[in-house]
């Protein structure tokens, strides 16, 4: 037997050896998050208040409202700790978590595959929500392949990125939704794309949206999910229980009802019924 052989023999083991230990390490290491919100009695959740029924500023009292802000105090609640609540922004939300600047996203970021591959998330959806585009009511635009070779506005890192880069627009990204609709007022664009419950509760309620009207059907309708740091999987599972036990509840369909979220989804009650059953 040769000497490099015999080397070899003895080295890849160890070397295998070593590779998993540090596997196992980062994957410790990874998963301390839990740990960490016990230990402090604080969950740190990333959020977005761009506006809209699931994440907006209360302008009488000044203070985070909707849908994402109490599903993060019930997490909150459930674990029983305190909830400090960090706006960011579709550019910044995913450095915030890679950062360690928050324990978790509920930022309305929709499950996609590239998503999924970059960031761990909890496994029951929340929710379910597409996109929808908001356009001058005289515009031609009435369907989505309509905006092909068109100016559209939306945020930076929105889910809807793809799909509209698919279908032929010329995308114009904005770090906010708020600063995509002001393009779109200002005549920037054609149209401006971000969820559907973003939209639809804008151009119903809003007088200043009375010359506006929305695209139908959703775009890319999508799970909404909570995210987590990837290999977070005690993490994930705690908070699965959570989220089913809302579901199983009413708890979210309430929620949904409390935030006058329109149009209604039909997502909250096949899950109610699930869980519950």
């Amino acid at each position: 037997m040769s000497f490099k052989r015999t080397l070899g023999q003895r080295v890849l083991p160890a070397f295998i050896g070593a590779v998993l230990a540090l596997a196992a390490v980062g994957a410790a290491q990874a998963d301390a998050t839990l740990d960490k919100i016990e230990q402090r009695h604080k969950l740190v959740v990333g959020v977005l208040l761009s506006g809209g029924p699931f994440g907006s500023i209360d302008p009488s009292t000044q203070a985070p409202k909707g849908l994402n802000v109490d599903l993060a105090n019930a997490l909150g609640k459930d674990l029983n700790v305190a909830v400090e609540l960090v706006p960011v922004l579709p550019a910044n939300r995913v450095q915030f978590l890679q950062q360690g600047k928050v324990d978790l996203l509920i930022a309305n970021m929709e499950w996609t595959p590239e998503r999924d591959g970059q960031l761990g998330h909890v496994p029951t959806p929340f929710y379910r929500v597409g996109g929808t585009a908001a356009v001058l009511k005289d515009s031609r635009i009435t369907r989505w392949e309509d905006l092909k070779g068109q100016p559209v506005c939306t945020s930076q890192g929105s889910s809807y990125v793809k799909p509209l880069s698919e279908l032929g627009a010329q995308l114009k990204a904005f770090k906010s939704s708020s600063e995509s609709l002001l393009a779109l007022r200002g005549n920037n664009c054609v149209a401006a794309v971000h969820d559907a419950t973003l939209i639809n509760p804008l151009l119903a309620g809003n007088p200043e949206w009375k010359d506006y009207r929305a695209i139908t059907p959703e775009l890319n309708p999508a799970p909404s999910v909570i995210w987590t740091r990837p290999g977070e999987v005690d993490t994930q599972k705690r908070l699965d229980t959570v989220v089913q036990g809302l579901h199983r509840s009413g708890w979210l369909i309430e929620a949904e009802s409390r935030n006058q979220i329109s149009p209604r989804s039909p997502a909250l009650v096949e899950l109610h019924n699930q869980f519950k059953g």
